[in-house]
């Protein structure tokens, strides 16, 4: 009876051990990164630059990879090769930047959110919130930036540690 019990007992650990060897690559895979899609093209209102503004992607080569947390929490990473074109739209002056980051932006389950960026990333922020962080409503910045949304979608802090590359609206102007 002894000798039963040993031998289930082993065939139980080689299961386990030969399950674990099998999975392990699947595992070790983890999420893959996928294409992101082309965001629509964007119009902000005259309030941003003073003009409307149209936002359009013409490079999109940016992948993500979407990684959820125990806890509900989702982050999103970024990277790739992303370009944006501004446009003013009384006169039709438009310059195109490289944006390409990467990025990090984590979705608490509260619905608060943490972008992390570093490299060359868009910024477009409300007039108020522009003169609160001293920073151009429209820019494209390079350098590590962090940015803290709360639930109701207003920025509670906002980091930059780089420099504002190019303030969009004075370009265009």
């Amino acid at each position: 009876m002894r000798r039963l019990g040993v031998i289930v007992a082993l065939g139980a650990l080689l299961g386990m051990f030969g399950g674990v060897v099998i999975t392990s690559p699947a595992l070790a895979r983890g999420p893959r990164w996928q294409v992101s899609p082309a965001p629509p093209a964007i119009t902000l209102p005259a309030a941003f630059c003073g003009f409307e503004v149209r936002i359009t992607f013409p490079v999109n080569r940016e992948f993500v990879k979407v990684l959820k947390a125990s806890d509900g929490s989702m982050t999103t990473l970024a990277t790739g090769s992303l370009a944006m074109s501004a446009t003013n739209l009384e006169t039709g002056k438009t310059i195109t930047e490289n944006i390409s980051g990467p990025a990090k932006e984590t979705v608490f389950p509260d619905g608060s959110v943490m972008a992390l960026e570093k490299g060359r990333n868009g910024l477009a922020l409300t007039p108020a919130d522009a003169v609160r962080f001293g920073l151009p409503t429209v820019s494209v910045t390079a350098g590590a930036r962090s940015v803290s949304i709360a639930p109701d979608g207003s920025i509670t802090s906002l980091s930059l540690q780089g420099h504002v590359l190019v303030d969009v609206c004075a370009a265009l102007s």
